[in-house]
Formats: C-alpha cells, sequence, structure tokens
C-alpha cells in the first residue's frame, strides 16, 4: 500500500451515501462512493459490463488525501494505479539538480500512474496534491490481473495509454517551440481559460498554483514570472485579486500567445 494511505470509508461493497455520507479526516465531505467515481460518465472504466463493474469495485480502496500529499514519486516503483474522484494533483518531474518542471495538472476523473503500473518500470512522475482530495487505489497486482480477465478494459487502458503519449508530445511542442517566457505564459493561461464562461468580455479563473510552480509549468524562473504578471497587469491584458485572475482581453492575450 503506497505511504501514506489513509482509508477514510471502506463500507460493504465501498458505498457511502446519504446520512452515512462521512466527512474526511483532512476536510472535504466523502459524498462519492467508490463505484460512482469508477463509473462516472466521463471516466476511463463507465458504462463497463456488469461482471467487470463488479470485479473492479471488490478490488478498489478509497481515501482522502491532504493538500501536501505525495501519491508516488518519480523514479519509485510502482504500485498501482490512482483513479481521482475529486480535488486536483500536480504532475511533475525533477532533473538531478533538482530543478522541477510540472507536466500538468490532473483532474477528477483520471487514472494516475497507469503507464508504470501496466509496464512495471518506475513512476516517471510525482504525483503531490494541491488541493483535498479524493481518490481510488488499485494495486498493480490486481489491476493486472483484472485486464487479463476483461478484454474490454484492457482496450480503454490502451486508448487511454495512446491518448497520454499524443498530449505529452503536445506539451513538449508547446514549451519547446515556443519562442519566449511571455508566449508561454500567455499559453498557460488561455489554456486554464478552456470551458470557463465569459462575461462582458471577460474571462474570471482561480489559481491554485503558486508563481513558482507557473514557473515549473512553463520552464521559466519564478522572478520572469513575476515580471511577466506586472508586465501584463501593466498592458491591461490582466487584473489580479489574490489567487483570481481575470483575462481583461483574451484577443490580445491570444495575439501574445501566438507572436
Amino acid at each position: 500500500m503506497p505511504s501514506g494511505f489513509r482509508f477514510v470509508s471502506r463500507r460493504a461493497g465501498g458505498v457511502v451515501q446519504g446520512d452515512d455520507a462521512m466527512r474526511a479526516p483532512y476536510g472535504p465531505e466523502i459524498i462519492e462512493s467508490s463505484q460512482s467515481c469508477l463509473h462516472r460518465e466521463d471516466g476511463l472504466f463507465c458504462n463497463l459490463p456488469a461482471p467487470a463493474a463488479e470485479r473492479l469495485a471488490g478490488i478498489t480502496s478509497a481515501a482522502a488525501y491532504p493538500k501536501g500529499a505525495t501519491l508516488f514519486v518519480e523514479g519509485q516503483s510502482p504500485r498501482g494505479v490512482f483513479i481521482l474522484c475529486s480535488g486536483k494533483v500536480k504532475l511533475s518531474t525533477a532533473s538531478a539538480d533538482r530543478r522541477s518542471l510540472i507536466l500538468r495538472i490532473s483532474e477528477q476523473g483520471e487514472v494516475l500512474g497507469l503507464p508504470a503500473t501496466v509496464t512495471g518500470k518506475p513512476y516517471e512522475l510525482t504525483a503531490d496534491v494541491i488541493e483535498p482530495t479524493q481518490a481510488n487505489f488499485i494495486s498493480r497486482t490486481d489491476f493486472l490481473l483484472f485486464l487479463r480477465e476483461h478484454g474490454e478494459a484492457a482496450l480503454r487502458v490502451a486508448q487511454q495509454l495512446g491518448e497520454t503519449y499524443h498530449s505529452a508530445i503536445a506539451e513538449m511542442r508547446k514549451i519547446g517551440l515556443s519562442h519566449s517566457a511571455g508566449e508561454k505564459l500567455a499559453r498557460f493561461l488561455l489554456d486554464l481559460s478552456a470551458g470557463h464562461d465569459e462575461g462582458k468580455g471577460e474571462v474570471r479563473l482561480t489559481l491554485t498554483l503558486t508563481q513558482k510552480e507557473i514557473a515549473q509549468m512553463i520552464g521559466a524562473s519564478r522572478e520572469t514570472v513575476t515580471r511577466l504578471f506586472a508586465d501584463f497587469k501593466k498592458k491591461r491584458l490582466l487584473q489580479v485579486k489574490g489567487s483570481t485572475v481575470i483575462i481583461k482581453n483574451k484577443a490580445r492575450l491570444e495575439s501574445v500567445a501566438s507572436s
């Protein structure tokens, strides 16, 4: 079992509903059963045949993690996969001199540790919780046996691994081919704004990352990110209020990202 793994609830079938809902020891209320999380419509294992769904529920354990917890570490032997039910997790890699690069922020529905669990190679990234998170854990032994027994689930995992590969290539292209840190920061903010409703020509975002973490995502220094935020504010591209960022002129920000 992964270090720091704490059980929040372990009922028959993993179900916590209605008056049985619990509050996790770190604050967030556990309102979703492990089964409903596994089978959510946007999840990897939604609408599996009944035998596969029952088997999957039987090998899954639910837990809650506080902000700052680590699910697994780069270079660690794979112990299994984590399926996020709620919260956010940052995935990062580090160089020998301890410089860090954040590859992306994972959100609910994602399966973490999948490549390492399937191949048996060490985890390629470190997964750190950046806000209170509920996740399901499946050990590597149980997960591999499950895939051998249920072909449809194995096919979905293969498709997910392919999508992960293409996403990694896209991220490397975005970071490596951008000509300036300003382009990278503009693109980061625009990606963050995707799916947010615009009102009066503005987009309001809540940043869960520090400026140091943003720097690690775009391959720049924290000082550069601080300077760029000040520059964007001076040009009236952004307005910053604490952790809230308001994109005042999305069209001009898109111009910066593609310059």
